[in-house]
């Protein structure tokens, strides 16, 4: 697989058949690349790009991190679900979920029923040497950044796994070669525009990691 990527499939039933346009929708923990990633197989697929908490920021006209600062986790989370309820039943999207959008149980199905559902892994010290200078996430504010991933991970890692069709390792500042490890799985050959996907940018990587 190409740049090292390694792939592995979760032990519950695959992906289902895949249609013309059907979405696509990343999950993994802030920092493990799905932006990066999300743009690259929007371009390469002819997509359309969406980070989800990138849409709520718009919509609101604050920051993630004021909203949990205002009105609490749980609002946001509400706010999230209600996003992911109309974002999920769009065609032809690839969607960077936020970090903590497998939560709640209606939002696991949602993902899993309505697309293609990928999983990009990182390890703990990865997430955290890459968010090592990003005060915008709130829940990462702890003295041992580390160490809070670490238990973020144990928390949502089922999830993730329980959630997903596909699980790919993100290897470290390559998300292009993760990207083309994507595309070249057998569940995205239905959704390649034409006979191949189209080749992918170096500007298309712009843009913050989740």
């Amino acid at each position: 697989m190409p740049g090292g990527a390694k792939l592995s499939t979760p032990a519950a039933a695959g992906p289902p058949a895949r249609r013309p346009r059907s979405p696509i929708f990343l999950i993994g923990m802030m920092g493990a690349g799905k932006t990066s990633v999300a743009r690259l197989l929007a371009q390469a697929l002819q997509y359309e790009f969406i980070d989800c908490d990138a849409e709520l920021e718009r919509r609101s006209g604050v920051r993630i991190a004021t909203m949990f600062e205002l009105e609490g986790e749980e609002a946001f989370r509400e706010r999230e679900a209600l996003l992911l309820e109309e974002l999920t039943a769009k065609s032809g999207v690839v969607l960077a979920t936020g970090g903590g959008a497998v939560l709640r149980p209606d939002n696991r199905a949602r993902l899993r029923d309505r697309g293609l559902v990928i999983h990009l892994d990182a390890s703990a010290a990865e997430i955290a040497r890459r968010t090592q200078h990003d005060a915008s996430r709130p829940l990462l504010q702890a003295a041992d950044r580390q160490a809070r991933i670490e238990s973020l991970l144990r928390a949502r890692g089922p999830l993730y796994r329980e959630t997903a069709h596909l699980r790919f390792r993100s290897p470290a500042r390559n998300p292009r070669r993760l990207a083309q490890a994507i595309l070249a799985h057998a569940a995205l050959a239905p959704l390649l525009p034409g006979a191949r996907a189209a080749p992918i940018a170096d500007a298309a990587v712009e843009g913050q990691d989740t």
